[in-house]
């Protein structure tokens, strides 16, 4: 995550209910994966030890809110065939489901009629949306989080979500094609 005023981790840490997360692009460039993705495309290794310095400090935050009843889902919209970067995300998706969250796929194909934002997302306890800001390349943008609260903006994020979550794959189920 970026570093800026918002910091995710309070934000999640304040959450009481729901966080659920909207991924919609193929490649992502952001620097605290860059060695991780490196070594992966070189040996096709995927580090998936959650206790592992580059998973713990996730899988502590996401276990301390499942531990308080927060749900916490992720749904992912893909091109297919897939990018390598999805292969790598898809390698390490059991350690966020071993962290507790519930994950599921939906290839972009099978999108093409439902309403999404223009960007990825966070939704937090169903009352506020925190925009995750992208480069072209896949990096953080300045700044590279937006919170928003307007009623009828974070429903609309909620329906998408939902209408994404309905239609996709759960992890255990996807197959990458």
């Amino acid at each position: 995550m970026p570093q800026n005023a918002l910091n995710f981790n309070d934000l999640l840490e304040a959450t009481t209910k729901s966080a659920v997360h909207l991924e919609m692009r193929d490649l992502y460039g952001v620097g605290d994966e860059a060695d991780d993705f490196g070594h992966w495309r070189q040996t096709g290794e995927r580090d998936a030890d959650p206790a592992s310095a580059y998973w713990a400090p996730w899988v502590g935050l996401i276990s301390r809110a499942t531990a308080r009843g927060v749900q916490v889902r992720r749904a992912r919209i893909i091109a297919e065939p897939v990018t390598d970067y999805i292969r790598y995300e898809h390698a390490g998706t059991d350690v966020n489901v071993h962290a507790g969250e519930d994950v599921r796929w939906l290839p972009r194909r099978r999108a093409v009629d439902l309403l999404v934002p223009g960007c990825d997302l966070w939704i937090l306890d169903g009352e506020r949306v925190l925009f995750n800001h992208f480069t072209g390349d896949g990096n953080w943008s300045d700044p590279g989080l937006e919170l928003r609260t307007e009623p009828a903006l974070v429903q609309q994020c909620v329906d998408a979500f939902e209408a994404v979550w309905e239609r996709a794959t759960p992890h255990a189920e996807y197959k990458i094609h």
